[in-house]
């Protein structure tokens, strides 16, 4: 069992940088891939990136991608979403996740709670 709990989300204007936060508990954490998913007012839930297990390998979606980093720390068991150049269409509750690693939200077992991300323009 893995809880799951993001923090980091504010209010930015556009070209601002944010890095959010999610802390694991449990000590499974470890062996699963990460992925951050966000779900703008109106929109289904979108994915975002992921990070292996052993942080050594990540995948971006387009829309994010040369903007955004993930990383992680195993030992503090959390995994973090850097976000520079931000835009308005990146507003969005942000929500991370565990599982296997993939693309969709059925391949992650384990959800965060959210955490609000409003870009201004």
């Amino acid at each position: 069992q893995v809880q799951l709990v993001e923090s980091g989300g504010g209010l930015v204007q556009a070209g601002g940088s944010l890095r959010l936060s999610c802390a694991a508990s449990g000590h499974t954490f470890r062996t699963y891939a990460m992925g951050w998913f966000r779900q703008a007012p109106g929109k289904e839930r979108e994915f975002v990136g992921v990070i292996s297990w052993s942080g050594g390998t990540t995948y971006y979606a387009d829309s994010v991608k040369g903007r955004f980093t993930i990383s992680r720390d195993n030992a503090k068991r959390t995994v973090y979403l850097q976000m520079n150049s931000l835009k308005p269409e990146d507003t969005a509750v942000y929500f991370c996740a565990a599982g296997n690693y993939g693309l969709t939200e059925e391949q992650y077992n384990y959800w965060g709670q959210g955490t609000q991300v409003t870009v201004s323009s």
